[in-house]
């Protein structure tokens, strides 16, 4: 059984369905209902089969029912927490508490509310139990965005890494994917969310550095990095972040 947030687009799209082909039984969280369906109707001749939970991905409610679902085959196998928003580009002294407890609440106070939610039930899966949260090259290093985005994906790095240690001896492993420039719909989906607020001087400054960037992912090799991470093959790694941006990272 495999938890998969933000499913309905992009990379958690790509993620929901590898684990689907793969065999698995996949909750696919995702606020919106819609896609969330067109993705259950995408799956029907995989192997595996995928269960809507839409809502709020750090609604304590939502991720409630999420964990109920695994519960109705008593266990939960791999936490992916993916979903996640970008903010507005903006340097901290344009940064309104608004924006920043928005941006934190989903790429930080989502995967933290997941983990603590999924822990028991992964704890008693004999074979281990496996949580991968997507973070960014953003939450290594600064400068691919604003400064709310940069620390909610450092924050989500840490919280990783405090995951990974604590529960080791339980026989679950907690590791990160850090993707850069993948060819996703975010720019619509920034467009849709601030519109003209968009900050242009944060903006260009953070976009100083991308044409060092060799070339864009895809979500499907992403996806590929999730599935290998959740499966056995990958069962000495543990609090890692694996970085997947074609090594526009090393300059």
């Amino acid at each position: 059984m495999v938890i998969v947030t933000g499913a309905a687009a992009g990379m958690g799209k790509a993620i929901a369905l590898k684990y689907a082909e793969a065999g698995a039984k996949v909750i696919a969280n995702d606020l919106r209902e819609e896609p969330l369906q067109a993705l259950v109707n995408e799956a029907g001749s995989l192997a595996g089969s995928i269960t809507p939970v839409a809502g709020d991905t750090s609604d304590e409610v939502v991720i409630s029912k999420m964990i109920d679902e695994a519960k109705k085959l008593k266990r939960l196998d791999v936490l992916v927490c993916n979903a996640g928003i970008m903010d507005n580009f903006a340097p901290v002294e344009d940064v309104s508490d608004e924006m920043w407890q928005r941006v934190m609440n989903v790429n930080l106070n989502a995967p933290f509310r997941q983990i603590r939610a999924a822990m028991p039930l992964l704890e008693t899966n004999k074979e281990g139990g496996s949580i991968i949260i997507v973070t960014s090259v953003g939450g290594l290093r600064g400068g691919p965005a604003g400064v709310t985005y940069v620390a909610s994906k450092h924050g989500a790095t840490g919280l990783m890494k405090a995951v990974a240690y604590a529960s080791a001896d339980k026989n679950v492993r907690c590791n990160a994917i850090a993707p850069g420039a993948v060819t996703t719909d975010i720019g619509k989906s920034m467009a849709a969310m601030y519109g003209k607020d968009i900050h242009e001087a944060g903006s260009a400054k953070s976009m100083k550095g991308i044409h060092l960037n060799p070339r864009s992912g895809s979500p499907e090799e992403i996806a590929n990095i999730a599935l290998f991470l959740g499966s056995s093959a990958s069962s000495l790694i543990n609090g890692t972040t694996i970085t997947a941006d074609a090594g526009w990272s090393t300059y």
